[in-house]
């Protein structure tokens, strides 16, 4: 470590207690915010509850200058600008679900400089009243953050299309100020696999990114998987579940937003204080929701998807996935929330038995949205050979309804540059491209139906050793039976 990384180390741990009121930094929280008080670009894979916002937010308040941060969800964004301005913190959110008022006086803010962290959503960075404002030759912009960074490889091509411009966005942000400065990216996240990790880097374009990974293992979180037969019997175990763990907060994961609604409608039936959590609901619903939650007047949401990242809630006692998704990174992710106090939490999965005989409905949804995203692909496939071989995101989207789409999927084969965030250049075709990418859930099956410890699977699947050939962990069901 040079003499002057050791002394901003030094300033930032002062601030660290000033502010947050720790004593010292928890690994590598230190290792990562010298590299970014260094302006290095960074990949930072660490576990749900390991501290990873602090991580980019101090940083930016050692510096004069704005931080762009780059966040999936609004309730993400507003949980945590609203703990910097508790803390009396210059820090706001643009998003669409925000009031005019509201949105002026941020624009404001920003104009004046008086900000030095700006959350919003890759669609809100792109959009032309935000873009001519971060464009301007006198922002200082000291680097762009992606949080939640698996959502770029989990959605960029099929569902939020804007965020395979992140890239170029970079570099048009630093050829639009005086001095061509350097804008460093750094891309944080609980979940990403050796190939998640490849994606974020080739589509953000990463410069020698400094890569800081700790293994997903959590040893206080117990992991359980049980076999249903029947519908009946997914709910029956999960009132079981519920009933044994009757005082406790919990999460109930579902796929749907009307599994949602009518599975949190059963559970009031049977006594239980329950609420629904999806996409569908206003803002203001979603947000008092999240609120009788934190506050325990509620004890169990069901939700999808929607519902879990930055939501920090360290008693949270037990998740249940009643439907498993697809993708092991996602259910990482969503077993994480649990028990990021330190203390014992539990995962419990319930998955139709292996054959899908007796209980095809894991099967048959599984199978919907394979189907969706291959139609999906297709469709933009199709599309592709439409398409002027050059212009702008603009023209297209007029012209196609899923233009946005057809284009982000081109770049993820290889067949597309974007020559600034709203123009594009179609490259000649590969020899071999792929026409339709499935979704592998390899990965999600073998640990569900695997006999070996589901801990030890998850830790290689991350790209992880365990610490031993013989290595387990010694508390999931198949290492207790």
């Amino acid at each position: 470590m040079t003499k002057s990384s050791g002394s901003d180390l030094a300033i930032a741990q002062a601030r660290l207690q000033k502010i947050w009121g720790y004593s010292a930094f928890r690994p590598p929280q230190d290792t990562v915010i010298q590299a970014l008080l260094q302006h290095q670009d960074a990949l930072i894979v660490l576990p749900t509850g390991g501290g990873k916002s602090l991580c980019f937010q101090l940083p930016a308040l050692l510096q004069t200058g704005l931080t762009l941060v780059v966040s999936p969800l609004v309730a993400l964004m507003e949980n945590q600008v609203q703990e910097l301005r508790d803390r009396h913190l210059p820090a706001a959110t643009l998003h669409s679900e925000l009031p005019k008022q509201e949105k002026f006086r941020v624009l404001k803010a920003l104009e004046h400089q008086r900000l030095r962290l700006l959350y919003l959503s890759p669609e809100t960075l792109l959009s032309a009243t935000v873009w001519e404002q971060l464009t301007r030759a006198d922002l200082r912009i000291n680097g762009l953050v992606l949080d939640e960074a698996h959502c770029l490889a989990q959605w960029g091509e099929t569902f939020r299309p804007a965020y395979r411009r992140l890239g170029v966005a970079r570099q048009a942000l630093e050829r639009s100020k005086s001095r061509h400065s350097k804008i460093p990216i750094a891309a944080f996240t609980a979940t990403a696999d050796p190939q998640v990790q490849s994606s974020i880097g080739d589509t953000l374009a990463l410069r020698s990114p400094q890569l800081v990974r700790l293994s997903p293992y959590r040893p206080n979180l117990h992991l359980t998987v049980r076999s249903v037969y029947t519908p009946r019997g997914r709910k029956q175990q999960l009132l079981q579940f519920i009933k044994q763990h009757q005082r406790q907060t919990g999460l109930v994961y579902v796929r749907t937003r009307r599994d949602s609604e009518e599975l949190a409608s059963w559970l009031r039936q049977q006594g239980h204080r329950a609420l629904d959590y999806h996409a569908g609901l206003d803002a203001s619903d979603r947000r008092h929701r999240e609120q009788a939650w934190m506050s325990n007047q509620v004890r169990i949401v069901v939700a999808t998807n929607a519902f879990g990242m930055g939501v920090n809630k360290p008693d949270l006692r037990w998740v249940i996935h009643y439907h498993v998704p697809t993708l092991l990174t996602e259910y990482v992710q969503e077993i994480g929330r649990a028990g990021r106090d330190g203390k014992p939490a539990q995962a419990l999965s319930l998955v139709s038995e292996r054959t899908g005989w007796l209980d095809p409905t894991d099967q048959q949804r599984s199978q919907f949205f394979r189907q969706q995203t291959q139609q999906l692909q297709t469709k933009a496939g199709q599309l592709s050979r439409k398409i002027p071989t050059e212009g702008s995101l603009a023209d297209v989207q007029k012209q196609f309804k899923d233009g946005a789409i057809a284009l982000s999927y081109l770049h993820s084969q290889g067949q597309l540059q974007w020559t600034d965030p709203f123009h594009y250049r179609l490259l000649p075709t590969p020899a071999a491209v792929p026409v339709v990418k499935t979704t592998d859930d390899h990965s999600i099956r073998k640990l569900l139906y695997g006999h070996g410890c589901r801990w030890r699977t998850i830790v290689q699947q991350f790209g992880f050793r365990p610490a031993r050939p013989d290595w387990r962990c010694g508390h999931c069901d198949n290492c207790q039976r």
